[in-house]
């Protein structure tokens, strides 16, 4: 997993060097600056010396050593443990600053760490009481300058207050890279253009590394001020796929690289001074990027860029979309989540985050079909245990402001590490001083953390990805580690498994088993509403019993205000070690994922939709099957549209299209006030009826063959009788233009710029008579303004509605009452419709936007930018077939978020579109006057 190949990657790095140090020896917030070949020398009793031939390592906080033979163990000596440093002649004496052809430090201390003794990793062996050391450098005239060094390094470390010593040891690293800078002749080509060098820090878990950053025209560099683990670090912007910027310690300073297109594990992430060097350098990075992509200027512009023939990175709204339809997995969906949420694996105060899903580690068999097998995830850890809750919530309401109910994080550090230990060993004795945890109080058994996180006082830990990856080596002390022995005797060793994994492969296998479970995907939308969601802050964060201390959550402190500096290393330090809630990604309740249904042939009543549940009928999934088949495969293949027929039947533009039932006749409406009667077979114009001298706005059949209706800019609605040859009926419903009429069950759905939708009974049969049909008002749907198109639900009990200045209404036919109203374009609504499940609705409008819309939650969930308008739709759920204002039609790919095709059409705008059951069949009406038929080449 994430951690698992960063940690590959740094040992790869280190092969460079052949090292054995690292930089996790370095104690929290320190900094190596330089390194020296030198002899350790030690004297026996006799006065004989003896050499240990290494390297002096020169930190911000302590002076280490590492010999050349592995077996002997790497020194380190702590700054404020010094008594004495200064500079030694050959003779023996001390003799401050004098040259000679070697020269010798001498360091008087009081204690000493001894590190990887035989280069086995175990718990830094110490030893106290006052010694000296003696270390003699190749190059003698470094002595002075070393010297000089570790002295004020001295003075930094001995300081009272821990705030004194971090700006001291501050002012002497900026001093130190102001010193230098990046070394030109590590450019990779003379032809380079050098674009921004800076100042900034590469972040490695638990460790940051100094140096000079530089961009050029075609490569990122990152130059370590003490060339480790490599003198230069080098990314090629080509191989860019994503860049996000990153908060660290709570402020907006960071930026993290990836070449690589779905993966957690980054390839740098660099830490700035100054938030303008980083928003500088994104910039830079970005400008390439888009500069890649400039041939595809008609794909959707999002919040980063993206490099060519790559994917686009998207925002969590349009990640959400995928993960609803099912084109990517829970396990990848949190992954996306989690990275937009400025958790890395790099940065273990922030690592991903993931939920426990199993609730039975006892059992002999794991039986994912039952609901008593996993965790609530509608509660947070602390809140599942009801004893335990009750006894946090009295010590809440006792506390004085600000409150919270948890006194740990449910991911911090310690946590991370925790679970990782058998794999990071070094970075548990970074964190811990030099010290694995009491063998008792370590990762020994899947079952008893769990349980511990249930009913332990202090413990309310989440879980990390590497429970749900492919690597089980976590799992498993394949290193042999020493971690202890716990009470009854018995070493820490494996961890222990349930009794339902037959070994940690079948543990990871079934634990993704079960998060991709029906049950896990019907309701993570709780959990991440917890983590990444509405319930994450404020009051619903209370209701939830979701409140951590105020430190943790973004925004819960300005460190650039805090002016005490113990009072600030202080709080950087706390929010480093203490955990970090995500960055809120979601401000409305998250929908539910949709989940196949088993198909029913039987047809259900149109009031068996419960929104409560899910806004589709349990029918609507039960096509018939061949022509499910074909839907599928015509939009499978929807790019592959040819144009095979036109015609020019109206005098102005072409305003709806609707045809037969039997599919013989193609009848069409048009701003030049006439309806016309098209024959599909003959090829010719059959008829041309005329109600008024105004625009007629849209046109349906309704079933049986026998009736049209046309929908007219005189405020009124006609009816055509076929067979007849006559106008029938005129619906005088409205007191301004009806812009759209749609039908279904015996129902006719009205739309005007008088802001209202009208609903009225409008029985088929009924209109073949000869007597006037009496229209009795069914419903009222108020607006504020007026609106311009509406669109029915397969199951027609739900109608979108769009208006005049932009905003998408959801109502509830059943009821009729607006569940949802969404700003959602800054112009008209030309086009809204539902997705053929429900779940979504797709709006498209004159600012040349495409709005996607979760039915349930009414969250705006994916945006994407056009040219041109798109007028006209058609729309599967996952591809949509657009017609623009430029006359072209359009093939959007929406969990790619971009234009997969584009067709030459009409010479002006598209207004309209039909497409028959198989899909395979479309004609278009446009501006220019024409109508065009279409079919799909496979």
């Amino acid at each position: 997993m994430a951690f698992i190949r960063k940690k590959q990657r740094e040992q790869q790095l280190q092969l460079y060097s052949k090292e054995r140090f690292s930089l996790l020896l370095l104690n929290l917030e320190e900094y190596y600056f330089e390194q020296h070949t030198a002899n350790h020398i030690l004297c026996d009793s006799h006065q004989n010396e003896r050499k240990i031939r290494g390297s002096l390592k020169i930190c911000s906080k302590s002076v280490i050593f590492e010999p050349d033979k592995t077996f002997q163990p790497i020194i380190k000596i702590p700054l404020r443990d010094c008594i004495k440093i200064e500079k030694q002649g050959d003779d023996g004496a001390n003799r401050l600053f004098v040259k000679t052809q070697h020269g010798k430090i001498s360091l008087v201390f009081s204690q000493v760490y001894f590190i990887k003794e035989h280069n086995i990793v175990a718990p830094y062996k110490i030893e106290r009481g006052k010694m000296q050391y003696v270390f003699e450098l190749d190059i003698a005239g470094k002595v002075e300058d070393v010297v000089e060094t570790l002295l004020q390094l001295h003075r930094a470390s001995c300081l009272d207050k821990l705030g004194d010593q971090t700006a001291m040891i501050t002012a002497i690293l900026q001093s130190r890279l102001a010193r230098t800078s990046f070394d030109k002749n590590r450019f990779q080509s003379l032809s380079e253009i050098l674009k921004m060098e800076c100042k900034a820090e590469m972040v490695t878990p638990l460790v940051t590394n100094p140096g000079h950053v530089c961009i050029t025209d075609t490569n990122l560099y990152f130059q370590p001020l003490n060339g480790y683990p490599k003198p230069v670090v080098q990314i090629t912007l080509q191989d860019v796929r994503r860049i996000y910027k990153r908060r660290h310690g709570l402020m907006p300073l960071g930026l993290e690289v990836f070449c690589t297109e779905d993966d957690l594990c980054s390839d740098i992430y660099l830490k700035f001074y100054e938030s303008q060097d980083r928003d500088e350098l994104y910039f830079y990075i970005a400008t390439y990027l888009d500069k890649e992509t400039e041939a595809d200027k008609s794909q959707v512009t999002c919040q980063s860029y993206i490099a060519k023939n790559h994917i686009t990175e998207h925002t969590a709204e349009s990640y959400m979309l995928q993960w609803q339809r099912g084109h990517i997995s829970n396990y990848q969906y949190l992954l996306h989540l989690n990275n937009l949420a400025d958790r890395s694996c790099n940065d273990l105060s922030q690592y991903p985050v993931f939920p426990w899903i199993i609730n039975d580690y006892f059992s002999a068999e794991l039986d994912l079909s039952n609901p008593e097998t996993f965790r609530d995830l509608s509660k947070p850890i602390g809140a599942l245990n009801k004893e335990r809750l009750e006894r946090l919530l009295i010590r809440y309401q006792e506390m004085p402001d600000p409150k919270f109910m948890y006194g740990s994080h449910y991911s911090s550090p310690g946590y991370v590490l925790f679970y990782l230990v058998r794999i990071a060993p070094e970075h548990m004795l970074c964190l811990q001083n030099g010290r694995f945890d009491h063998a008792d109080r370590m990762f020994n058994s899947i079952a008893e953390t769990w349980k511990n996180c249930l009913d332990g006082a202090t413990d309310f830990k989440e879980l990390i990805p590497e429970f749900y990856g492919d690597d089980f080596s976590f799992l498993v002390n394949s290193l042999k580690l020493d971690l202890g022995k716990r009470q009854g005797g018995k070493m820490v060793d494996d961890v222990e498994l349930p009794p339902w994994a037959s070994d940690p492969k079948d543990f990871l296998q079934k634990s993704k088993e079960a998060l991709e479970s029906n049950y896990v995907s019907e309701h993570l939308h709780e959990w991440i509403d917890l983590i990444f969601g509405y319930k994450q802050k404020g009051n619903e964060a209370i209701g939830a019993h979701n409140i951590f201390h105020p430190l943790t959550y973004e925004g819960g402190v300005d460190l650039n205000s805090i002016e005490d500096p113990d009072e600030k290393v202080a709080m950087l330090t706390q929010i480093l070690e203490f955990g970090q809630t995500p960055k809120q990604l979601f401000v409305i309740p998250h929908p539910r994922r949709i989940t196949p249904k088993v198909k029913s042939l039987s047809q259900p009543s149109s009031q068996s939709a419960s929104l409560a549940d899910s806004p589709v009928s349990p029918g609507e999934e039960s096509f018939e099957d061949l022509t499910e088949e074909s839907r599928t495969l015509a939009w499978n293949n929807i790019t592959k549209l040819k144009l095979y027929e036109t015609y020019k039947i109206h005098k102005e533009a072409v305003t709806g299209i609707a045809v037969s039932y039997n599919g013989s006749s193609i009848f069409t409406t048009s701003q030049d006030s006439t309806l016309k009667m098209f024959s599909k077979e003959s090829k010719t114009l059959q008829r041309s009826i005329s109600f008024s001298n105004m625009a007629l706005s849209s046109c349906l059949v309704l079933p049986g063959d026998n009736t049209v209706i046309s929908s007219s800019w005189d405020n009124n609605v006609y009816f055509y009788s076929i067979a007849f040859g006559r106008r029938q009926d005129t619906l005088m419903g409205h007191d301004d233009a009806v812009s759209k009429i749609s039908w279904h069950n015996n129902r006719l759905f009205s739309a005007s710029w008088d802001s209202t939708v009208k609903v009225w009974p409008c029985v088929p049969l009924e209109m073949t008579e000869t007597k006037r049909h009496h229209f009795e008002l069914l419903a009222e749907l108020e607006h504020d303004v007026s609106v311009d198109t509406i669109s029915l639900n397969a199951a027609g009990t739900l109608l979108v509605s769009g208006t005049k200045e932009g905003s998408v209404n959801i109502w509830d036919l059943s009821t009729a009452t607006m569940l949802h109203q969404i700003a959602c374009h800054s112009g008209t609504v030309y086009c809204a419709a539902f997705s053929p499940d429900s779940r979504h609705v797709l709006s498209t409008g004159e600012d040349g936007c495409l709005k996607i819309i979760d039915v349930q939650t009414g969250m705006l969930i994916s945006s994407m930018t056009s040219e041109h308008p798109q007028r006209c739709f058609l729309w599967d759920g996952n591809c949509v077939l657009a017609g623009s204002q430029s006359g072209e039609l359009l093939v959007w790919d929406l969990i790619e978020a971009r234009v997969s095709e584009r067709i030459q059409g009409h010479t002006g705008a598209v207004t309209s579109i039909w497409m028959n059951e198989q899909c395979s069949s479309i004609i278009t009406g446009g501006e220019d006057r024409q109508i065009m038929f279409w079919k799909l080449q496979y």
